[in-house]
């Protein structure tokens, strides 16, 4: 009969505890982040272009060959160092640094003039390899020279994973790119609005050349950029500005910039296949485009600058009234969420952050970097914002801020994840699909109370919760939900990490599959024993 009274007992607790647990989960889930998407190709990886939010990563931080996406990076190089109605003169240098294979699409010779301009259309738009050679030499001095200039210029970016060797694409052991580097420097390429006016074009005529007395034409090979035809399966409306790539080595590799309803999108693809790698470019264009919003931080965030209590930012007190947040700035949510299901972390004040600002609010979602924004005086958010209205400042130390401040998380730990996290992650998928069960399982069932409490104070406590929940209206929930808020939380994150771990795909997954099947056979050989 006793044991009987202790089974009863502990079954009502322990319902109340996973009714409690039930409540507490709906209370601090978000929406998750969409990751119903792949590709083909090996390689690839979506980017907001306003934000630098990373929204979907496969293999991205794996090196691969850029092949011809390279000549994105040397055009911004060019276009930041030279001006357009300057005069190139093709070297024999410049002729004869490439593959003998790589051919000579505008017949151009030794001794040829052409303007920066002319040199940049026939770089983007046909992928003159002898154009990629000639800018360099004229910006630099020597291919070798400008090359130091590319590399400055990604790690200006932020990007740690990738580095060049010649400005052309063509097959060097030494340059490599991964798909999150790509996105970087694609985003800063395209936020030139001269390099994305000339990647858009669908043809541009090149002056006279000793071959071509009457000038030439090039022509975009992007297909999703340049296809018109609507039954077409290369048909991509938002696609606006890109580059193509191909060696041998390299695969098929692509960069696609688009804009849709305001928002800017680049897409990368590495090692892809012939034909599949522009569906592969629009299916991860289309998916940053229709998937997630931008919301504007200045006008939803009141933290910081609003009540009539003092504020402390980075150890100084400031009034409220007296504070402001950087006009303009956004974060990225997918379409389900809410500017308040972001996390918000006061950075500090990072190195060449205009004057009158006092720290950085950067915001995370499910652990990864949506978006930053300066907290700044008043004063110095007015000056900034005239500045910037005025055309008269830069904008690569805002977004350095958004892509590098080391006070917010790092957005690569949103596609990848180490051999250590991986195990923990096992460990907790089988703790809570598996231990929690089997003690929820005892709790229940078994011959004996685990608490060993005697019957007595079982019935107590019974008693004091019911007529607590009597006099409270609901007070044990509230309860419960507190104790747990913690524990679900912290379940709730390593879900997220494994939701991002299963989204990455292919060897991560399978490799996670197996350390999970192999964690729960011990687990169960446990509970036999």
């Amino acid at each position: 009969m006793i044991c009987t009274l202790k089974k009863k007992l502990a079954k009502v607790l322990c319902g109340v505890l996973m009714f409690a647990q039930l409540g507490t989960m709906q209370a601090f889930a978000r929406p998750d982040w969409p990751s119903d998407t792949g590709i083909e190709a090996e390689a690839g990886a979506v980017m907001d272009v306003d934000t630098g939010t990373m929204l979907f990563g496969q293999n991205s931080h794996v090196e691969y060959y850029p092949a011809s996406i390279t000549k994105i990076l040397t055009a911004l190089v060019v276009l930041e160092h030279a001006d357009l109605t300057d005069t190139v003169t093709y070297s024999d240098k410049a002729m004869n640094s490439v593959e003998v294979d790589s051919g000579n699409k505008l017949s151009l010779v030794a001794g040829d003039t052409m303007t920066v301009e002319d040199c940049l259309y026939a770089l983007l738009l046909a992928s003159v390899n002898q154009a990629a050679n000639a800018l360099a030499e004229h910006v630099a001095g020597s291919i070798p020279d400008f090359v130091d200039m590319m590399n400055a210029k990604i790690a200006e970016l932020g990007c740690t994973e990738s580095h060049f060797a010649n400005p052309s694409g063509l097959n060097n052991d030494d340059q490599v790119v991964t798909a999150f580097d790509m996105t970087k420097i694609a985003a800063a390429a395209y936020s030139n609005p001269k390099l994305l006016e000339i990647s858009s074009a669908k043809s541009w005529k090149v002056g006279p050349t000793t071959n071509n007395p009457d000038g030439a034409s090039v022509r975009n090979e992007h297909r999703l950029v340049i296809t018109e035809d609507t039954s077409s399966e290369y048909y991509c409306p938002e696609a606006v500005a890109g580059k193509t790539g191909y060696l041998l080595k390299a695969g098929n590799t692509l960069v696609t910039y688009g804009e849709k309803d305001g928002r800017r999108v680049v897409s990368v693809i590495l090692k892809g296949s012939p034909r599949q790698y522009f569906i592969d470019g629009k299916s991860l264009l289309q998916f940053g485009l229709n998937r997630f919003q931008n919301v504007d931080i200045a006008e939803n965030e009141t933290r910081y600058v609003t009540g009539e209590d003092q504020v402390d930012v980075n150890g100084t007190s400031y009034a409220p009234s007296d504070l402001a947040i950087q006009a303009g700035k956004k974060i990225t949510l997918s379409k389900d969420a809410t500017f308040a299901d972001a996390e918000l972390s006061l950075g500090a004040v990072p190195d060449g952050a205009p004057e009158g600002t006092v720290g950085v609010l950067n915001y995370i979602y499910n652990e990864r970097k949506i978006g930053s924004a300066y907290l700044m005086t008043k004063a110095g958010a007015e000056a900034l914002a005239a500045a910037e209205a005025a055309g008269e400042t830069e904008t690569s130390a805002t977004e350095k801020t958004s892509e590098g401040s080391t006070d917010a998380a790092d957005p690569s730990a949103d596609d990848e994840s180490t051999e250590d996290e991986m195990e923990t992650m096992v460990e907790a998928e089988v703790t809570t699909a598996a231990d929690d069960a089997d003690n929820a399982s005892d709790q229940a069932g078994s011959n004996d109370v685990k608490t060993g409490f005697p019957v007595k104070i079982l019935l107590i406590v019974i008693g004091i919760l019911v007529a607590a929940a009597a006099l409270t209206g609901g007070g044990i929930w509230f309860m419960i939900q507190n104790n747990r808020k913690e524990a679900e939380a912290e379940a709730l994150r390593r879900e997220k990490r494994r939701q991002r771990l299963v989204a990455e795909g292919g060897d991560a997954e399978a490799e996670f599959n197996r350390l999970l099947e192999e964690k729960r056979k011990r687990n169960e050989e446990r509970r036999k024993r």
